[in-house]
């Protein structure tokens, strides 16, 4: 440990030998620590009720007690770190110990470059323990700031009813299946799934499927072992390993291949993955959420996604409405963001002009509450001070609304509402798609990715596409 590196720290060391407790005395104010050195158990009862420490050294065996005795009283707080020492009881009392809430066990005598160790591994534990607190809290904050205007009362409605099946089942959850458009917030409830179900205090693996390089999918889901191709040169856990008794998110999941979602099928059945390499299956307690954009049994029919795979993780659906769906209630939503955008940026009294509403529920919103978000945000970026938000690149009158439904309409639709389809031949509309992706791909200077992105699919789909035409 380097010297000073304890700087700050305050350390209760609690030892009967007085060379030994002489020497780690010494050590530890070498480095830096603010020191409080006993040899009894009453001694270390007072100072630990008169001051916090970030550790403790404990010894057990001393004339008036046992060091345990104090972890039984809950003579420290949470944040203090607890080190027992001793040369007595070997395993069983570091059992004990660590039920009691020790961090470590160290056997005497005590080296200091051990003590050093365990010490710097403790900082690190606690220090990722407050990061884990902290984004759970910011989890929290950002579950409780969904907002769910009249079009979404149905997915509430639902997601309530999961929850509460969630906590009368406690293990092996059930799969669910959230549909929506592209950026209808498919992410968003997946994290609220996780983080108010008994998994809330494990981890959350979250995976866009379509971002997956076809070579390496199988590795990075399932893991593989050491030697098992060319780039492997150590063992590795995959991503279901990696959510082991928590939440598996696997977005836009139809972007697996067929021989992949086999083996996603197989883990799901079984609650056993293999590695990639391995001659032996490792179980695996995983609550998986899945994700699509994508029309699921359309893709069935067309052979492109297993059918026996879409009723197992069809069991429990959330459709998400669009965002045009959503009337009135784009306004109260775009209050909603605006309201945490004034917190983010630190600004008062953000406002939106009467003609910036009539903008915002003018608009289609081909991009959903994403496009939403990214509007208010670039809006805000870019005002002049204290004058209201009025969304000028957003044409007024860009969606008009139907005076018997409350349907829309778009007068600025790419589609030309004087075209009437041929009566004779048929429409050819393989043709057509093609036709758009084509355009899509020149309108991105030849970007599939960028392209598929414009029409809001997935770059393979846009590939399987441009693959049966040819």
């Amino acid at each position: 440990m380097t010297q000073g590196i304890l700087k700050g720290s305050e350390i209760l060391l609690l030892e009967d030998e007085p060379i030994l407790r002489k020497r780690l005395a010494a050590y530890l104010e070498k480095q830096g620590a603010e020191l409080c050195s006993v040899g009894t158990v009453e001694q270390a009862r007072n100072a630990a009720s008169s001051m916090p420490f970030d550790f403790a050294l404990l010894d057990l065996g001393l004339p008036d007690g046992n060091g345990l005795d104090l972890l039984r009283e809950k003579c420290f707080s949470p944040a203090t770190a607890v080190i027992v020492m001793t040369s007595q009881g070997g395993v069983e009392v570091a059992v004990e110990a660590m039920k009691l809430g020790a961090y470590d066990f160290l056997a005497k005598p005590v080296e200091p470059d051990a003590l050093a160790l365990v010490i710097a591994r403790s900082r690190k534990a606690r220090s990722q323990k407050r990061i884990s607190e902290y984004e759970k809290e910011t989890r929290k904050i950002e579950d409780g700031s969904l907002f769910f205007g009249r079009a979404m009362d149905s997915v509430r409605t639902q997601l309530e009813r999961i929850r509460k099946a969630d906590e009368r089942l406690a293990t092996r959850l059930p799969p669910v299946l959230i549909e929506g458009e592209t950026g209808t917030g498919k992410t968003s409830i997946a994290r609220w799934l996780h983080n108010n179900s008994p998994r809330a205090n494990k981890a959350l693996v979250d995976i866009n499927c379509s971002a997956l390089p076809e070579q390496l999918a199988e590795s990075e889901l399932f893991g593989h072992e050491r030697g098992s191709f060319t780039d492997a040169k150590e063992a590795r856990i995959g991503l279901f390993e990696a959510a082991d008794g928590g939440t598996l998110f696997l977005d836009e999941i139809p972007s697996l291949s067929l021989p992949l979602q086999a083996k996603v099928l197989k883990a799901v059945e079984d609650g056993r993955i293999r590695r990639v390499g391995a001659s032996r299956d490792i179980e695996v307690d995983v609550r998986l959420i899945t994700a699509t954009n994508r029309d699921m049994r359309e893709l069935v029919a067309k052979g492109e996604f297993r059918e026996d795979l879409l009723h197992r993780l069809d069991l429990l659906r959330v459709q998400l409405p669009p965002l045009r769906d959503w009337g009135n209630d784009i306004a109260l939503l775009a209050e909603h963001i605006l309201h945490g955008l004034e917190k983010k940026y630190r600004l008062e009294g953000l406002h939106i002009s009467p003609e910036g509403h009539e903008r915002l529920l003018s608009w289609r919103w081909p991009g959903n509450i994403r496009e939403l978000s990214h509007e208010l945000e670039r809006a805000v970026v870019l005002s002049m001070g204290d004058a209201p938000l009025d969304f000028a690149s957003l044409p007024v009158g860009g969606r008009a609304r139907s005076e018997t439904n409350d349907r829309v309409c778009n007068t600025d639709d790419w589609f030309n509402e004087a075209y009437v389809f041929p009566q004779e031949g048929g429409f050819d509309i393989e043709a057509a798609i093609l036709r758009i992706i084509n355009r899509a791909i020149a309108q991105s200077g030849g970007n599939v990715s960028a392209a598929a992105k414009l029409l809001g699919v997935p770059r393979d789909y846009i590939r399987y596409r441009l693959k049966a035409a040819q």
